[in-house]
């Protein structure tokens, strides 16, 4: 594989790119909510969301979230996410 599975499954290499990060942001929020021991709804009130929108961060439903909302959660959520070039 490229390392990337959003191009191993014939994405476009940019949207691929984009597509990588939002599922590293989701994963590393859903497991900090997990370590924080929150409930949905806590997590919810936390991250000024719903709980069935937090129902489908935890899902890892990229599809439903855009970067920029990402990295939102993720700082509400006590990460401190960075993009680097």
């Amino acid at each position: 594989g490229s390392g990337n599975v959003f191009i191993d499954l014939g994405f476009d290499p940019a949207e691929a790119e984009v597509m990588k990060l939002r599922a590293e942001v989701m994963i590393r929020t859903a497991q900090q909510l997990k370590e924080r021991g929150w409930t949905q709804a806590e997590a919810a009130r936390h991250l000024g969301i719903t709980q069935p929108r937090v129902s489908r961060l935890i899902k890892g439903k990229v599809e439903d979230f855009s970067l920029d909302m990402l990295m939102t959660l993720a700082s509400r959520a006590g990460l401190h996410p960075e993009l680097r070039f």
